[in-house]
Formats: C-alpha cells, sequence, structure tokens
C-alpha cells in the first residue's frame, strides 16, 4: 500500500509489496526491496539502496549527506541489508570520498535515536542500542551488541560478537567475544551469555575465556600474550579471529580494567 500523501519520486525503484505510509518522504535514486514498511514520516533520500522486509519508522532519516567536511557532493550510497529495523528518529549517513558507502547488514536493529555516520560498516544481526553516536569509518562486526547512549570515536573497531555497556565511550578496539564496559573503557569478561544464546558449545566459550585469561590477566604485553596464545592454543577459527583482530588493530584494544588502590 502507498499512500496518496507520501512522497515518491518518480526515478525511485520501489519492490513488490512495499508499503508508504503518510507524509513519508522518498527521493530519486533510492531503491527498496520487496516486503519493506516505509512508516509516516520517515525520509528516504538520494542514494538509499533499502533491502527487502525492512522497517523504517517515523522520523528516521536514511541517506543523509555526510556530516563531513569532506563531503563534496559525490555520488555515494547507504546501504540496508534484508530484514533490518530503523526505528525512531535514527540517521544513517551516507558515504564520502574515503569508502564510497555505508553499510548496515542483514537483521539489525537500530534503536531509536541512534546514529550511523558516514562510511561505517555494521554487519549483520547486530543491535545498536538507543541514542548511541557512531561516528564515521566505525567497523562494528557481525553479533555485536551495543547499548543505549554509547559513543564510538571514529574509525574504531569493534569485534564478533562483543558487548558494550551502556553509555560507554569506545575510543579504541574492542576485540571479539568480549563484554566491555566502565570509564575509560575495559575488557569486562567475556559475552557468554551471548554466546551461548548463540549456539556455542560449553568447550568453545571456556577456550575463549582461557585465550582472553592469557591476554588480560597474565600481565604480560600485547606482543607476549599473542606468542603465548599462538604457542600454547590449537589453531580454531575463534584463536584465530582473536589474535587476527589484536594483531590488525590500528588503534590499539581495550585493556583489563585499572587495580583500585588500597
Amino acid at each position: 500500500m502507498i499512500s496518496n500523501l507520501a512522497f515518491i519520486h518518480p526515478e525511485a525503484k520501489l519492490g513488490a509489496n512495499v508499503t508508504v505510509e503518510s507524509f513519508a518522504y522518498i527521493d530519486k535514486n533510492v531503491e527498496i526491496g520487496d516486503g519493506s514498511w516505509i512508516g509516516p514520516n520517515a525520509t528516504v533520500l538520494y542514494g538509499a539502496r533499502i533491502g527487502k522486509n525492512c522497517k523504517i519508522f517515523p522520523t528516521a532519516v536514511v541517506s543523509g549527506i555526510p556530516q563531513d567536511i569532506k563531503f563534496v557532493g559525490e555520488e555515494t550510497t547507504v546501504q540496508i541489508g534484508d530484514n533490518t529495523t530503523i526505528r525512531e528518529a535514527v540517521t544513517v549517513n551516507r558515504g564520502t570520498v574515503a569508502a564510497g558507502t555505508t553499510i548496515v547488514g542483514k537483521n539489525c536493529l537500530l534503536m531509536a535515536y541512534a546514529h550511523i555516520a558516514h562510511d561505517c560498516v555494521v554487519g549483520d544481526n547486530c543491535i545498536i542500542g538507543n541514542a548511541c553516536a557512531i561516528a564515521g569509518e566505525v567497523k562494528v562486526h557481525d553479533w555485536a551488541i551495543i547499548s543505549a547512549g554509547t559513543l564510538v570515536h571514529q574509525f574504531a573497531c569493534i569485534g564478533v560478537h562483543a558487548f558494550i555497556g551502556g553509555a560507554a565511550k569506545v575510543r579504541i578496539d574492542v576485540p571479539p567475544f568480549v563484554k566491555a564496559d566502565r570509564d575509560p573503557l575495559a575488557y569486562m569478561g567475556i559475552n557468554s551469555v551471548g554466546l551461548s544464546r548463540r549456539g556455542f558449545e560449553k568447550e568453545k566459550i571456556d577456550e575463549i575465556q582461557s585465550i582472553y585469561r592469557v591476554l588480560y590477566l597474565m600481565k604480560l604485553n600485547v606482543t607476549q600474550a599473542i606468542e603465548k596464545i599462538e604457542s600454547d592454543f590449537a589453531p580454531s577459527q575463534e584463536r584465530d579471529c582473536i589474535i587476527s583482530f589484536v594483531k590488525n588493530s590500528e588503534r590499539g584494544v581495550i585493556r583489563a580494567p585499572r587495580e583500585k588502590n588500597t
């Protein structure tokens, strides 16, 4: 159903069974996949590529011009994966010359008032909490959960299955499978509840826990810890994921909590 009170540019491309509610605005150079719902007063601007069965709630703005002074009107896009929900007043800016596109994966939930800046890459099955602000060129890997009110610095990277507590300040990288909280942001154990819910066996969770004990609890520097992990643990998808993330981190990874003075 398409409301006669909505504006849809004649060059926009809408798939089958797309619903567009009253007072929604859909610009030219927009593609919306089958079965998607565009709520009242939602705005879908130039360059948006919306997947199938997505939901865009009232006052959300998808594919707004980047808040970046290097943007000079180049042709860029936003890509939203299938089955993703974008709640009220969320903003997702399109890319710049840096990457050309901003990507939000499949099956994601962007809660109300969240902001995804230019050239970010958000993986599949991610949850971005209410009023989170994700700065430009951030990478959020699959299954990550970022709790409400969190601020993520530009260029930071958040690993697969990571969980970040509410109102956090993410200034450096958060490795895979961990929980991170406090200020400054610190390692608070592994995301065992999330991993269990996603079908990880106890033995695999224990392996991940043991790897992070080496990295965070043995008082080794990062190079020493990685060498010990490589020598003490058999290769596995999870071990190699952790090693690769830490080795390739450009900003450095979060550390263990600071010990309180006694």
